[in-house]
């Protein structure tokens, strides 16, 4: 019988012991006191075998909660898409929640280094293979798959067919946050940086909970998760293929809404009507942190075509209720209609922004920023007043207001936002992941902000055809804000017929070129520069593919020509 089992039994399961007296008969003092003395034999043996079945009890239910950690252990789960942001976080808290872990992708990502150091099994290509044992006789016990998966690629197919069970990403994350205290941070844009900021101020004020964000965090030491036994949990919930709706959040923050993803939504009010489905998912008795300045966000808020509700008073405005009642709205922004509010925004020394927290219109704290643009002041914002609904029972405001103040400033933000790659003569070399108009505009005025006086080469490479063909003009204004233009894509227009140098065609104002080799953009802003070494310049390289490539190879050209001009001298 295994430990496994025995450990189901009683302790009086197992055999007793027994012991055998002959008792004198005799009534004699002598003899009454041998009988006495032969009684007490008789309990401490009795006394004996119950401490014996007791300890064999406990030893057996040890042996068995240890195996059953053991068992645990060893289930092995399978994550289809593992490269990406989203599903490399929820691989890597699976390690750190003690399971075997393996995955696979179509290409290597930078997101599957952190795993392989984690002792993930990565896979590069999608095989029958690749979720099962080499002799064929084991298979996992789960496999997750991201939302940009196929339902036919051949792992789903396969351990469906064997009866694996497959979890969507969104039933994944629901299980694994349903026994926490959810804040779901959530948008169109911002999100990222939204909730690994909050994450990151969060933890500094001591607080050990676990965090999921779909970007690299330097600050974070698990790159985009943190791992804690706390009840709180930070995640950055995506709305794409309506991924948040399977979450019960306690917070809900929504940092702004428009029409993005174009692939899957038709148009801005079909991403309006899946952010409404996501309202309702908020627990009674929790709260809604919205950002008053967006007028897609605050559209939300509007549901009087449904029918007349009751208001909430926020701030200094009156909110229509949701279809569910008993949650808090908090709105946030620059205006000071927002309950919380950023008022005399000016840059600082660190390339970043100061500015005067508000709530209701009365000052409260002066705070600083080394994250630039005006975005990331609303992202600060939008952490401070979920802070301010998450502990605000705990702690007294002006205590928060004072760890909110000394731990902000400390964080520099996430890879591939605004990130600098590399300095060398006058040059400067960032990268960010803006791939929509806003974004695109947003960083471009970050970048005015820090170096006001410097000449802006921007490298832009539109992302999917589908996105290109609906926000082509509107990317073409957000562009014209820069000095120079280089429009980097593949040459074939696709089934939308449009294409990299159609945009190019379309901005007005700086000179513009459109380069469809990466080697060939290198090349030519190596040559820019090296025309006058000297001149202060930034280069910013934008967009979603392979366009962060740009930055280390042009360092690393650039880097090449100073030393054979050293050695030449």
């Amino acid at each position: 019988m295994s430990v496994a089992d025995s450990c189901c039994f009683r302790a009086n399961f197992h055999y007793k012991v027994k012991t055998h007296f002959h008792l004198l008969k005799s009534k004699s003092p002598l003899r009454r006191q041998n009988i006495l003395f032969q009684k007490c034999i008789l309990a401490w043996e009795e006394k004996r075998r119950i401490s014996l079945l007791a300890t064999r009890a406990r030893k057996r239910e040890q042996e068995c909660k240890l195996n059953l950690k053991y068992e645990k252990q060893k289930e092995w789960i399978h994550f289809v898409g593992v490269g990406g942001s989203g599903l490399s976080a929820l691989a890597l808290l699976a390690v750190k929640h003690g399971f075997e872990v393996s995955g696979s992708d179509i290409t290597w990502t930078s997101f599957m280094d952190g795993l392989q150091q984690a002792g993930v099994r990565l896979h590069v290509g999608h095989s029958v293979s690749n979720i099962q044992s080499k002799n064929g006789s084991r298979f996992p016990n789960a496999v997750v798959v991201s939302s940009a998966i196929p339902q036919d690629n051949v792992e789903i197919l396969h351990a469906k067919s064997i009866g694996v069970p497959v979890y969507k990403r969104d039933y994944w994350l629901a299980k694994l946050t349903e026994h926490h205290k959810l804040i779901a941070v959530s948008g169109s844009h911002g999100k990222s940086t939204t909730a690994g900021l909050l994450a990151y101020v969060l933890k500094s004020m001591g607080d050990d909970l676990t965090a999921v964000v779909g970007a690299h965090v330097p600050q974070f030491p698990g790159g985009n998760i943190i791992w804690g036994d706390g009840q709180h949990f930070v995640l950055e919930a995506d709305e794409y293929d309506g991924c948040f709706l399977g979450l019960a959040p306690y917070i809900a923050v929504i940092t702004n809404v428009e029409w993005e993803h174009v692939d899957i939504f038709q148009d801005e009010e079909a991403v309006k009507t899946l952010y409404r489905r996501f309202l309702k998912k908020i627990r009674m008795g929790g709260h809604l942190v919205i950002c008053g300045d967006s007028l897609g966000a605050y559209s939300l808020l509007d549901y009087t075509r449904e029918g007349t509700k009751p208001e909430h008073s926020i701030g200094m405005m009156s909110i229509p209720s949701s279809d569910i009642d008993g949650y808090n709205v908090t709105t946030y922004g620059i205006s000071s209609t927002n309950e919380w509010h950023a008022s005399s925004i000016c840059p600082n020394s660190q390339g970043g922004s100061d500015y005067v927290l508000c709530h209701r219109e009365q000052p409260l704290a002066e705070i600083s920023l080394q994250i630039p643009g005006v975005h990331n002041v609303l992202n600060s914002v939008a952490v401070i007043a979920t802070v301010m609904a998450l502990l605000q029972d705990q702690r007294q405001t002006r205590e928060l207001i004072n760890s909110l103040k000394l731990h902000l400033p400390n964080f520099i933000g996430l890879s591939r936002r605004f990130e600098l790659i590399g300095e060398i003569h006058g040059c400067h070399i960032y990268d960010d992941y803006a791939h929509h108009p806003t974004e695109v505009y947003m960083v471009l005025q970050a970048a005015r902000q820090r170096f006001p006086c410097k000449r802006l080469l921007v490298v832009f490479q539109p992302h999917t055809y589908s996105r290109l063909a609906v926000f082509k003009d509107d990317f073409a204004v957000a562009l014209s804000y820069a000095d120079y233009i280089v429009v980097y894509s593949v040459r074939e227009s696709g089934a939308w017929n449009v294409s990299g140098k159609d945009l190019a065609a379309s901005i007005i104002g700086p000179p513009t070129e459109y380069i469809p080799a990466l080697e060939d953009v290198v090349d030519k802003l190596a040559l820019e520069i090296s025309k006058d070494p000297l001149r202060e310049i930034v280069i910013l390289t934008l967009g979603a593919g392979d366009v962060n490539a740009v930055g280390p190879k042009l360092l690393h050209e650039l880097q090449e020509r100073l030393c054979k001009a050293k050695s030449k001298h």
